[in-house]
């Protein structure tokens, strides 16, 4: 019984509407986007640092293996 009473509690928050009387100004908007435009280049650039590490290891342990079938035959 306690479960439904939380989620009819919860859904009667999330159904019902409430009033904001708040101001955003232009200049909010656009810090809102320069840290939108902020983190995704900082994605890029962690992404991209992090490729070509992980492809200097891909060249390394393929190298290795191309070295011993040469030293092999």
């Amino acid at each position: 019984m306690n479960k439904i009473n939380s989620i009819f509690f919860l859904l009667i928050l999330i159904v019902t509407p409430n009033t904001s009387y708040a101001y955003l100004d232009p200049g909010t908007g656009s810090i809102i986007l320069q840290a939108i435009l902020g983190f995704i280049a900082a994605t890029v650039a962690s992404i991209s640092i992090y490729w070509t590490k992980f492809k200097i290891i891909l060249k390394k342990i393929f190298s290795k293996k191309r070295n011993q079938k040469n030293l092999e035959d």
